[in-house]
């Protein structure tokens, strides 16, 4: 810890055997725990309590009332020494809480890096966010949820444990789902509502008109032309079989674990 450059509020309480970077800021009446290895330039604002095997990389920045690296909500979880990752430059909002692994999970719970996890948003224990993930306010998910990168998920969402939502997918506020939602898909609604191509994030994304046109075309295919799933993503396969945003598409829905959600309408 360089003293210079590091600035600890007189009211926290920082255990000696935490580790904190160079140019590590914590606010007024902080708890931060003895296995807490806070990174340069990362900045802990009041009231937050970080304890754990929680590491935090560089440049992250934790608003006031955040709760990080506490006791999963697992009935089996007896104290194991499980942890939590936080990736450079994330940003996590009022009242966030984000809960440490289990053992007989992954063992850890992590955040990718460039993240928002706006106020009042719960990651549960064992959840895998990727780099650039956005959750609005107050999302809801249980453990072993996985996200995949530039993912949006919207205010008031609730995610069903043990569930994928793809890359660059878009979930609208208030939904709800116990299934898997595919990459660069658009999802509404309660448990059954996919409703086309996230197009918009796409193109912010910079994915090509030809890329957007075979993933639209390989949409259709599967959820309203084919009789069925299986038979649409064979179609799918076939007629792009040079586009890998549409493999990993397919592959996606082939591999998935809790199912993917039927398309129908966006609400409204």
């Amino acid at each position: 810890m360089t003293e210079k450059t590091t600035f600890i509020h007189p009211t926290a309480i920082v255990s000696p055997e935490a580790e904190l970077g160079d140019g590590v800021r914590i606010g007024a009446y902080s708890i931060i725990g003895p296995n807490v290895n806070i990174r340069d330039r990362c900045t802990i604002g009041p009231h937050v309590v970080i304890e754990g095997h929680t590491y935090i990389e560089e440049d992250a920045r934790i608003f006031q009332f955040a709760s990080i690296g506490a006791a999963p909500q697992d009935l089996k979880y007896t104290g194991e020494p499980t942890g939590l990752e936080i990736g450079a430059g994330t940003i996590i909002r009022e009242s966030v809480t984000i809960h440490r692994g289990t053992e007989e999970g992954r063992g850890v719970t992590s955040i990718g890096k460039l993240c928002m996890l706006m106020a009042y948003s719960h990651v549960a224990h064992d959840c895998k966010l990727s780099d650039n993930v956005i959750l609005a306010n107050s999302v809801a998910m249980g453990g072993h949820v996985t996200i995949g990168k530039h993912a949006t998920i919207g205010g008031l969402c609730a995610i069903h444990q043990f569930c994928t939502i793809g890359e660059y997918a878009f979930m609208g506020g208030m939904s709800g789902t116990n299934k898997d939602i595919p990459p660069y898909t658009m999802y509404w609604g309660q448990r059954e509502n996919l409703s086309g191509l996230n197009t918009i994030g796409l193109r912010r994304h910079g994915f090509s008109p030809r890329t957007i046109k075979a993933l639209r075309d390989a949409y259709r295919i599967i959820f309203t032309q084919a009789d069925t799933i299986t038979e649409g993503v064979r179609l799918a396969e076939a007629r792009y079989p040079d586009v890998p945003e549409v493999r990993r598409f397919t592959e996606f829905i082939k591999t998935s674990k809790r199912g993917i959600p039927s398309a129908g309408k966006r609400p409204g």
